[in-house]
């Protein structure tokens, strides 16, 4: 029984490259600008950077505090949340704010993505400023990715 239940693990990892085209049914209908599949994977990337640095607010309540306070960086919406008031208020606030915004069709990917075991509404990724000398390169590694994808956001 412990080999059956690995092996049907497996398929789901490799389900995972296909999972675009599968969760755009549930893409809300004031989802725009939404991620193209390319740009998908370039911001759960850089997602994965910021988490790993530390420069990330997870959550429809820590990403609006945030944006209140004036803070700059890239804010990411999962655009398959039930219901969408939770998130229709988003994309007014970063536009208020001058702050960038995308969708991306799920929900469970920007979780993963974010280093949480729960699906995630919001993630607001931020450029960040850690004055640690060792982990520099990373450093760099991020903010390089975050740039970029923030002139791709930026020019939709």
């Amino acid at each position: 029984m412990g080999k059956e239940s690995k092996e049907s693990k497996e398929p789901k990892e490799t389900k995972g490259e296909d999972n675009y085209e599968a969760r755009l049914p549930a893409v809300l209908p004031f989802a725009k600008p939404l991620a193209s599949k390319k740009l998908n994977k370039k911001l759960l990337k850089t997602t994965k950077k910021a988490s790993k640095a530390k420069n990330v607010k997870r959550g429809v309540k820590e990403v609006v505090k945030a944006l209140r306070k004036g803070e700059k960086g890239l804010v990411i919406i999962a655009s398959d949340i039930s219901p969408p008031d939770v998130i229709s208020h988003l994309p007014v606030l970063c536009e208020d704010h001058s702050v960038p915004y995308i969708f991306i069709p799920s929900k469970q990917d920007l979780g993963s993505a974010g280093a949480t075991k729960r699906p995630t509404s919001v993630v607001f990724i931020v450029p960040g400023s850690n004055k640690k000398q060792e982990g520099k390169s990373k450093e760099e590694e991020y903010k390089e990715s975050f740039n970029e994808v923030v002139k791709e956001v930026q020019a939709l």
